[in-house]
């Protein structure tokens, strides 16, 4: 059976749709609140990316540990609703003529903060709901589904903010998230696989007992660890993008609310393209060689950022959005899969938070980074430092077992059992790759955002 025959499954993806539609919107609308009505600097608005992140270094390793011990689904719905209440006090403040920008910090905290939990949970809960040789295609329908909501969300985010203003359109990111929970609450509880505890109370010393077992099992991980360093390092590059990248669209610029989300809508086609032939592509070439390549791409696509003409400079970012939101699809489809197969179970929580917590952690970093360079250099100069640096990430992924991965010469792995948790998996012989390999001391994954503009929240790419 076709993951796309799952009623389940079908109700989580249209979740996520619409959320990430309103989560394009949101991207756009809080910064350019604080651009637009609040009038801050630029390195006010690149804190405002970097608070939005803080959580998942404060929260991001315990809260896997939470994740294990309680029902994912429910966690899903209460992160929603209380996402979707945060955002509704902006529009409501605006009103009133009582909005300020620490308002929008705390919002982008508490926003944060909901989102670790809701990350986690979600990764986690994949598994789940779809049978484990299809959380390949389960992952790329979920990359299709955001694929087109990063085309409709934009441009549809820029003329909202055009017509109603910036701090109005977050009511449509609240609204999605409201619609979210609903169709998550139509998934029935007994769709998810029990976990077993060990019955103690989650005490501090405890706590960070597993804590401990989710770093060492990712950090000795001849494949985890290698794939948490490559998105480490890209979502440091997407940090510092992300966080002067409206500013420099608009102030160096001069786009328009309506023109950036345009040129992030037609940008993101390279979503759609990527979701389309993301299985086949990996099918073809093998899970390790896809992860290298979307790495690659993801890395190269913001240098044409910096590199645009000032005359006319749309269709630099255009393409390069284009060019890395293809190598996002290709990269965070391929990852999280190989993820999700080589841990098991009662790990899968520890092994996504320890993932976030690497590979987000670097990202409000990466925003502060950049808006000391563009406050100290100017925009256009820490605009090409920060592309450069997501430019070396793939060689992470090549100078490592990770290449070999899913080919003919060794089989991506599918067992998940309960054997591994004591202590590193099996996994198949590769011999020694001689080279570099990242090394993780401690996958969005998971995520990796597109780092040539605005991306998912930073799931989503996972990437959600």
């Amino acid at each position: 059976m076709r993951v796309t025959q799952n009623p389940d499954f079908r109700r989580l993806r249209a979740a996520q749709g619409v959320s990430q539609i309103g989560s394009q919107i949101g991207f756009l609308a809080l910064p350019l609140a604080a651009l637009q009505v609040l009038h801050a600097s630029v390195f006010e608005v690149s804190v405002l990316t970097a608070v939005g992140i803080v959580p998942f270094l404060l929260i991001g390793l315990p809260a896997g540990v939470w994740i294990d011990r309680m029902p994912r689904r429910p966690v899903l719905i209460a992160t929603d609703l209380f996402r979707a209440l945060l955002l509704f006090t902006v529009p409501l403040a605006y009103a009133l003529d009582m909005l300020t920008l620490g308002q929008l910090y705390v919002v982008a905290f508490g926003q944060g903060v909901a989102n670790v939990f809701f990350d986690v949970a979600y990764q986690s809960y994949l598994p789940d709901v779809v049978e484990t040789d299809q959380l390949t295609e389960g992952n790329a329908q979920l990359e299709l589904a955001r694929s087109a909501s990063q085309v409709i969300g934009p441009s549809a985010g820029g003329w909202l903010i055009s017509a109603l203003k910036a701090p109005v359109a977050l009511g449509a990111d609240a609204l999605s998230f409201l619609f979210s929970a609903f169709m998550v609450s139509r998934i029935p509880p007994g769709r998810e696989k029990p976990v077993a505890t060990d019955g103690n109370r989650t005490t501090w010393s405890v706590l960070w007992k597993e804590v401990g077992e989710g770093l060492r099992f990712v950090r000795r991980h001849r494949l985890l660890a290698p794939v948490a360093g490559v998105g480490a390092l890209l979502n440091f590059s997407f940090g510092m993008v992300a966080a002067i990248f409206t500013t420099y669209a608009v102030r160096e610029l001069g786009f328009s609310a309506a023109k950036l989300g345009t040129v992030m809508a037609i940008g993101s086609l390279g979503i759609v393209l990527g979701a389309a032939v993301a299985r086949r592509l990996s099918q073809r070439l093998g899970t390790g060689p896809s992860i290298v390549l979307g790495a690659l791409l993801n890395g190269v696509g913001p240098l044409l950022t910096p590199a645009a003409p000032a005359s006319a400079p749309e269709v630099f970012i255009t393409c390069g959005v284009f060019v890395q939101s293809f190598g996002v699809v290709l990269f965070n489809v391929n990852q999280v899969s190989l993820r999700q197969s080589v841990t098991p179970r009662p790990l899968m929580g520890r092994m996504t938070a320890t993932i976030r917590f690497v590979v987000w952690g670097t990202l409000p970093v990466g925003s502060l980074c950049s808006g000391a360079l563009a406050t100290s250099f100017g925009l256009h100069r820490a605009l090409w430092v920060s592309a450069a640096v997501g430019a070396l990430a793939f060689l992470g992924a090549l100078f490592s077992d990770v290449r070999t991965v899913g080919t003919k010469r060794v089989p991506l792995p599918t067992s998940t059992s309960g054997t591994a948790a004591a202590g590193v998996p099996h996994l198949p012989d590769a011999p020694d790759v001689p080279g570099a390999p990242v090394k993780a001391d401690l996958d969005d994954s998971t995520d990796v955002g597109s780092a040539g503009g605005p991306a998912e929240r930073c799931d989503r790419t996972d990437v959600r």
